[in-house]
């Protein structure tokens, strides 16, 4: 039996300490930190940009746990959307101003990519810094992507590194594209048709 067969992943329903987790997850990932530059500002406003992003997924049901939080997934389901509203204002706020024209072209590209179609989106997953490598991301991704295929939808992320970019690929993620603005390390938005149960 694989690791990814053992562990038990649960619907959260604690915001905070997935939160905390995404937060952890984050601070050495490329793309965001190349939003956020700054320690004391990412600290400050990447919890709360998680909660605009994807924080409908506790509302709905869809924010996923394992291994008592050490990992998380937050999808969001057809029709369900980031408060756009919110990330704008707060991305504004913690973005130093010579940095907003890139960071605002790369979210225009983010939309380009983003299908228009009945879709499952994938806007954050993440595993707290000391537990990577056990094998939990992938079991969030086992769990999730049955609930994918039992509605016989497609499946939508972006991948903001070449090792998590391999992992999607390996649960049947396709490239779509790349997105690239200014001094931006590249991003992958990547879809998986629904497989047949």
């Amino acid at each position: 039996m694989s690791i990814t067969q053992e562990l038990s992943v649960t619907a959260t329903l604690n915001l905070g300490r997935a939160i905390a987790t995404l937060t952890t997850a984050f601070s050495n990932d490329s793309i965001t930190r190349w939003f956020i530059r700054d320690a004391d500002t990412y600290l400050t406003f990447w919890p709360r940009i998680v909660a605009a992003m994807a924080g409908k997924a506790f509302d709905n049901g869809t924010a996923d746990s394992v291994a008592d939080h050490r990992g998380v997934a937050l999808w969001l389901g057809p029709g369900v959307e980031s408060d756009e509203e919110a990330m704008d204002d707060l991305i504004g706020e913690a973005i130093a101003p010579a940095d907003q024209q890139d960071v605002f072209a790369f979210m225009t590209q983010m939309g380009e990519f983003h299908p228009t179609y009945t879709h499952w989106y994938l806007p954050l997953i993440g595993v707290d810094l000391p537990h990577e490598g056990r094998g939990y991301g992938s079991a969030l991704l086992v769990h999730s992507l049955r609930r994918c295929d039992a509605d016989r939808l497609p499946a939508y992320l972006e991948a903001t590194n070449p090792r998590n970019k391999l992992l999607y690929e390996r649960h049947g993620f396709e490239e779509q594209g790349v997105i690239q603005a200014g001094g931006s390390p590249p991003m992958w938005p990547m879809l998986r048709q629904p497989v047949a149960t």
